[in-house]
């Protein structure tokens, strides 16, 4: 299966490396292409144009993935954004399937909280164990990416979270039937990889 995958980041960003790491330790016959549109205004506006290329570049499938937060502006609405990307699609001749949204709750930084025991391997050190306990309703967090920040400041030196190069780190650790329990957009984006 070849998926295509439209990000809000810019190339190599934390969206789109956790997401195509996360979907190849998921299907690990699975083909991917990307196009990372900056922000989310961007993403809105001209998903349709990049979706219309992945499927004519082959992809059978196409996911337009994007955090609720921040709302850039607006109150964050799934639903408002939704339909804007709907409206996109629809501009370039594309139905749903062969696109798929994945709104993620409230933004990536949800899924890295999901396993504590993945945290507590990458932040303790031979002289510090650390025990970080998994958040059970992750997606419920106002602002996940503010307690990972926090989570590194306590445990590890003082030394900031880094999305583009801490959160690749922590998803190759994730337990993912624990994320798929605790995190119903990550459930959500594992059925599209997988084709369940």
């Amino acid at each position: 299966m070849r998926v295509g995958m439209i990000f809000e980041c810019g190339p190599r960003g934390a969206d789109e490396q956790v997401c195509t790491h996360l979907a190849r330790r998921l299907n690990p016959s699975i083909q991917i292409s990307t196009v990372t549109l900056s922000t989310k205004p961007q993403l809105i506006s001209d998903c349709g144009e990049a979706a219309r290329v992945l499927l004519d570049q082959g992809c059978d499938r196409v996911i337009v993935i994007w955090d609720l937060h921040p709302g850039h502006g607006k109150e964050p609405c799934r639903h408002y954004d939704s339909k804007e990307i709907f409206a996109a699609l629809k501009r370039a001749n594309i139905t749903s399937p062969p696109a798929y949204l994945v709104c993620i709750e409230a933004m990536l930084e949800a899924w890295l909280l999901a396993d504590g025991t993945a945290l507590s391997s990458l932040l303790s050190r031979p002289t510090h164990a650390v025990n970080v306990k998994g958040e059970r309703r992750p997606e419920r967090i106002r602002d996940p990416k503010k307690r990972l920040i926090s989570l590194f400041r306590e445990h590890w030196g003082g030394r900031p979270y880094i999305d583009r190069q801490h959160s690749i780190m922590i998803a190759k650790v994730l337990d993912l039937a624990k994320v798929r329990r605790r995190c119903r957009t990550f459930d959500r984006f594992a059925g599209l990889v997988t084709d369940e």
